[in-house]
């Protein structure tokens, strides 16, 4: 018997609408069953058009399979690990996603009573009560919509105190190593921004603090774990600096992932926390959205957070009632529609019942192992930015491998042949040529000692073939784009050509 050996046919795919032939129709309305009504008995003639909008004519089998092939491309969670570092990639539990979509849940409208809404209102307790509780912090309010926002509505919450003592101040501090987001908050507040300088160790220079905190510094945001992958060691004596001052300060959650169960920003003396579900608690990530960016305060700023708060009330029997309070004079006010991203935090929380105190834990605790796994492992092949125990993620420079003329971007390209999303590159701005990989807690060992084999593999070509690894990817459909190109000159529209049916 003879075998023919065959190949993967791996189908290139084109625009939906150079599938267009006229003609082609993908759906069947069913046969008028009322009185016909000229439709410009019930629209103004200037909105109607004679011709189609240059959509596309294709049938049903083109539409399912042209987004099937499409949906192939996508590098996904569920196809392999994301090593993107502050970003924090981790699996979503399909039972999230189950537990989100039951009707009560999904079928719920924003506006519905709140006495029609007790089972929601009181998931949404139920969280806030979660968050205060993992984070040390007793006031939560879940409405920002992402993580940018609950840094904004956090330092609104802080202006709106010093305001109450009579002084907003003038200044935020800000660490060099801070996520973008952090000085783009503080000025949309209104402040000015004074950047602090990173000591050897990645954290922040506590003799130099003492000289920049006055009367005038409003708060300090900073991120723990920082941003280079490195506990805050200092982090109670740098809030009892600010608070001598009369200052508050902020935490970046971005890092979370890596402190839960184990610490609590509140019993550091955090005041305002901002966290990122979609990181830490395993909610979708990605694609814009839908994000959830919860913020929780100490107990003097929890007058000012958003309304409407989620409150409790007890009924003649005895009954907990729960219902939106927006008599709160003190409040910031709202900072968005509704309350929240609400099937997203059904996920959070489910996500936070499923692993229970304990499994909390031990995710935060594989997460730093995994991390440090990677360490151990690359510090042979790759200079690693700062010495010292790593947290859930670490950063290596381009230092080694650019003895050869081969850089980050060119080790980020050449990873995709190995099967990877690319790391983080480039971030944090303090490490020349950085690579910031987290691999979280959703990674066996078989998975972590590919990535590491990849790696190390991509390190020998460096030295041995480097303009191999200069040209990559090369297992692609496109190879390496024009990025520079692509900023200065994109291509922000496409016009189709319709062919006219004949006849």
């Amino acid at each position: 018997m003879i075998r023919k050996a065959t190949t993967h046919v791996n189908q290139n795919e084109g625009l939906i609408f150079e599938r267009s032939q006229p003609g082609r129709i993908g759906y069947c309305i069913p046969s008028l069953d009322v009185d016909e009504v000229p439709i410009e008995s019930l629209l103004d003639g200037a909105l109607l058009r004679d011709d189609l909008p240059g959509l596309p004519e294709v049938s049903e089998v083109d539409v399912v399979r042209h987004f099937t092939r499409i949906s192939t491309w996508n590098f996904a969670v569920d196809y392999g690990m994301y090593p993107l570092g502050s970003c924090t990639m981790k699996y979503n539990p399909k039972l999230n996603e189950r537990v989100s979509r039951f009707e009560g849940f999904a079928a719920s409208h924003p506006y519905l009573p709140d006495a029609l809404a007790q089972g929601n209102l009181e998931v949404l307790a139920t969280l806030e009560k979660c968050l205060a509780e993992i984070t040390g912090l007793p006031g939560v309010s879940l409405q920002p919509a992402a993580g940018a926002q609950g840094e904004m509505t956090g330092l609104m919450v802080i202006r709106k105190r010093l305001e109450a003592r009579g002084d907003a101040r003038r200044r935020v501090l800000i660490p060099d190593s801070a996520h973008g987001t952090n000085p783009a908050s503080a000025a949309i507040c209104g402040y000015e921004v004074q950047t602090l300088k990173s000591n050897s160790q990645g954290g922040i220079d506590l003799d130099n603090l003492r000289t920049v905190v006055d009367d005038g510094a409003a708060a300090l945001m900073l991120t723990n774990p920082s941003t280079l992958g490195m506990f805050e060691e200092n982090i109670e004596e740098v809030c009892r600096i600010l608070h001598a001052a009369g200052g508050f300060v902020y935490m970046d959650g971005a890092n979370m992932n890596a402190l839960v169960g184990v610490t609590r920003p509140g019993d550091m003396g955090v005041d305002v926390l901002h966290l990122n579900l979609h990181k830490t608690f395993s909610t979708p990530h990605g694609g814009g959205g839908p994000g959830a960016g919860p913020v929780a305060v100490s107990e003097e700023l929890t007058p000012y957070l958003p309304y409407p708060r989620i409150v409790a009330e007890s009924d003649p029997s005895g009954r907990t009632k729960w219902k939106l309070d927006y008599n709160l004079p003190d409040s910031i006010g709202r900072v968005r529609a509704y309350h929240g991203n609400y099937s997203v935090l059904v996920r959070a929380l489910c996500y936070i019942y499923a692993l229970g105190p304990e499994g909390l834990r031990e995710a935060t605790e594989t997460a730093v192992l995994n991390a440090n796994y990677i360490a151990h492992h690359l510090k042979s092949d790759y200079e690693i930015a700062f010495d010292g125990k790593a947290m859930h993620e670490v950063i290596f420079s381009d230092k080694r491998q650019s003895k050869f003329g081969v850089h980050t971007l060119d080790i980020g390209k050449r990873l995709i042949d190995y099967g990877f999303h690319p790391m983080t590159i480039y971030f944090p701005l303090v490490v020349p040529g950085a690579m910031m990989i987290e691999p979280t807690e959703s990674e066996g060992r078989e998975e972590l000692d590919q990535f590491i084999y990849a790696m190390k593999a991509i390190a020998r070509e460096a030295e041995e073939n480097p303009e191999l690894v200069k040209r990559a990817p090369h297992s692609t459909r496109i190879g390496r784009l024009d990025e520079a190109a692509a900023a200065r000159k994109p291509v922000l529209r496409w016009k189709p050509v319709r062919t006219a049916a004949k006849g």
